[in-house]
């Protein structure tokens, strides 16, 4: 059984010259395998998150919803990827995953296959497994201020202020990509603008709550 995900992000193209030593790093902008919208991916407080930014079809509501309150909210900037710890001894990261098309949360792994893919794997139950492939069409994501300063997050005195102009918060880094591709990716509606910046400091996420 395939499982459908729908996730989301706004960067396309282009990124064709990462080096082996990215392959293991599942951070960054993804296209899901149906490409109706990509999922940006960082690392906050120490776990693996994914979050919607960008959809083909705007306006997206979270209709499926189980939870009568969450029905009305947006999906661009709602996480799906939640909580995945890396396992030990592989280059793979467990958790949840919530699939906004049946509203329903999902046992997940992801794995990076080489440096522009990422398979998605998901079981209801311990049964009805199945994934997806997504693509990359942004660069890893470097430690934020945010995520640099997170309990659980790797402490690294040089890489955090480094990362604070390159940190998906201002999206230096990828927003240049926009609107060399718009035409392409079609996300040229939406301007070169980030309508959703550093993913950890989503209210979602940053009180670890879905």
């Amino acid at each position: 059984m395939r499982l459908a995900l729908y996730t989301g992000i706004i960067l396309a193209g282009g990124y064709t010259c990462l080096t082996p030593a990215l392959a293991a790093d599942p951070t960054g902008d993804w296209r899901v395998a149906d490409a109706v919208a990509n999922i940006r991916v960082a690392q906050c407080n120490g776990s693996m998150w994914g979050a919607v930014s960008w959809e083909k079809q705007p306006g997206g509501r979270d209709e499926n919803n189980p939870d009568a309150s969450k029905k009305t909210r947006p999906t661009l900037g709602m996480a799906t990827l939640i909580d995945m710890k890396k396992k030990p001894g592989a280059d793979q990261w467990e958790g949840q995953v919530y699939n906004a098309k049946d509203g329903q949360l999902y046992s997940a792994t992801i794995t990076p296959v080489g440096a522009d893919q990422l398979e998605i794997k998901g079981c209801v139950m311990g049964f009805l497994c199945g994934g997806e492939t997504w693509t990359r069409v942004g660069p890893p994501i470097p430690l934020s201020t945010a995520n640099a300063m997170a309990k659980g997050a790797p402490k690294s005195a040089g890489a955090a202020p480094k990362a604070t102009g390159a940190t998906v918060a201002a999206a230096p880094a990828p927003a240049p990509a926009v609107p060399k591709s718009a035409g392409a990716a079609k996300p040229g509606q939406k301007g070169a603008a980030d309508p959703v910046g550093d993913i950890c400091l989503l209210p979602e996420i940053a009180g670890f709550a879905h």
